[in-house]
């Protein structure tokens, strides 16, 4: 017998006095998938579906058709392959999300130009038919279009399981209230000395970074990226994947899955994923040259179509020369262009992303020999409580001939522990905001020391959102992160 789905289409939107829901009366006994608009404005929407499996049983693929009224027509999808027929808009998978495991789900999104919400659906070709209700004409959507749209995904590689998560109503994800830092950026650029939007304006990305992921990976969950996205409204989450300390060195396809399954995370999030190739010791990157080809071969190649991805290639270089660095940046550069042109590229700095500070140097070594390649940004790495005028005004230096992204940052010393340094954080804060530099904090786990984010048990607990479960740094980050982003 043909498996069957059902669609229910419920679309809740923001008004100024009311809002309405539409249903669909479906088949009874049939998989579920919902609908929900999750941003409107006066000339369209945005809307997701996710659709589920709550059987025993996997499905091995799915196709979602919705038909719109005259003046509404879908102008991008992501996560799905979209196909056009008069008013019938056709969602087939994107290649990797087509099974859908028992008991889990998948979500796909896009814009809608106009305002009609859907008037029919069929899901695996069995029709949904009478509906219910519909919005209130007199409901006035608050939102504005986002400048740039969503990316639109086409078939990548499968990702891992992970991707799909159980239906229940804590597991699955929708996009938050707000437009996201992803739908109104898209695809990123440098230009001149700036990280560029789509569109061209100069923006600043902030959000935090990972501790090892093999370290602490029930701190990695969709739990704790919906927190990030919702609770913090951060823009960026920064992927921190040793190479040594028992990390790619030791599971180079265990630690590879794993990343590009916390992009998947990020995207359906709308945030952008920063994906850190993090060498520390041995401080010189070419000790990992060949490791390092191998692994961003792998991930461009399977993110290429993502317009969420960053690729920061060297965390830390130190005791190794500008030269070395430069060498090696020059070697692995090419690798990701050939998979993925677009994906802008962080390079490393020499004395630990210092611009060469820590090593006694300064960023005058880079402007004058910089990376060959286009589309980079280079790394600076500081800790408040150890670095402070000497290294701001280095930064203010750098900042007018290089384009800048601070992948690392710390409230306290440069060992990661102690105290918090408010006033030095605050002053470095400042002059990031001031010169559009975008960061990621160190770090978003629940380590028993004074860069963690989260207080120890958190993770294990689950519990990541408000302002109970963070550490005194915890709670500083996401004061000045959560103010309004200039998009």
């Amino acid at each position: 017998m043909k498996r069957r789905l059902k669609l229910i289409l419920a679309s809740a939107f923001a008004v100024a006095t009311v809002s309405g829901v539409a249903f669909f009366a479906l088949p009874a006994s049939a998989e579920a998938a919902s609908f929900t608009v999750t941003n409107a404005w006066s000339t369209g929407y945005q809307g997701e579906v996710t659709v589920s499996n709550p059987s025993s049983s996997s499905i091995s693929t799915w196709k979602v058709e919705l038909t719109l009224p005259s003046g509404s027509t879908v102008g991008q999808a992501w996560n799905a392959t979209l196909a056009a027929s008069g008013q019938t808009f056709t969602f087939t998978p994107a290649g990797w999300n087509a099974s859908i495991a028992g008991g889990a789900s998948t979500s796909f999104g896009f814009l809608v130009n106009g305002s009609g919400r859907p008037t029919s659906c069929t899901v695996n070709g069995v029709a949904c038919t009478g509906l219910a209700g519909t919005p209130s004409t007199s409901a006035t959507t608050t939102s504005t279009a986002p400048t740039v749209a969503p990316t639109t995904t086409s078939a990548s590689p499968e990702p891992s399981a992970t991707t799909t998560t159980p239906a229940s109503p804590a597991a699955t994800t929708t996009a938050p209230a707000r437009t996201t830092p992803l739908a109104i950026n898209g695809q990123l650029k440098v230009c001149g000395t700036n990280l560029c939007n789509a569109a061209g304006k100069k923006i600043q990305l902030r959000g935090v970074s990972s501790h090892g992921l093999h370290f602490f990976p029930s701190c990695y969950t969709g739990t704790a990226l919906d927190a990030l996205a919702t609770d913090w409204n951060a823009d960026l989450f920064r992927i921190a994947m040793y190479v040594q300390e028992g990390g790619y060195e030791t599971d180079p396809s265990g630690l590879t899955t794993k990343v590009n399954s916390l992009v998947d995370m990020a995207e359906a999030r709308g945030m952008y994923a920063l994906i850190d190739f993090h060498i520390l010791n041995p401080g010189d990157p070419n000790y990992n040259l060949a490791r390092a080809k191998e692994f961003f071969a792998k991930v461009a190649a399977r993110n290429a179509d993502k317009k969420n991805v960053i690729y920061e290639i060297a965390n830390e270089p130190n005791g190794v020369s500008w030269a070395s660095i430069k060498s090696y940046a020059e070697q692995v550069i090419p690798i990701i262009r050939a998979n993925d042109p677009d994906g802008i590229v962080i390079v490393g700095t020499r004395g630990w992303s210092s611009l060469g500070v820590s090593e006694g140097s300064s960023s005058a070594e880079i402007v004058s020999n910089p990376v060959n390649a286009s589309n980079i940004m280079y790394a600076f790495h500081f800790y408040a409580a150890s670095h402070k005028d000497n290294y701001r005004a280095e930064v203010s230096t750098a900042a007018a001939s290089l384009p800048l992204f601070v992948t690392e940052f710390g409230t306290v010393s440069a060992s990661g522990d102690g105290a918090v340094d408010t006033a030095s954080t605050n002053a470095w804060l400042d002059l990031l905001d001031r010169l559009k530099i975008s960061y990621a904090n160190w770090n978003f786990a629940d380590k028993s020391e004074g860069s963690s984010i989260l207080k120890p048990g958190a993770c294990a607990a689950g519990t990541f959102s408000g302002t109970s479960v963070l550490t005194e740094s915890g709670q500083l980050i996401r004061s000045r992160i959560r103010t309004a982003d200039d998009f």
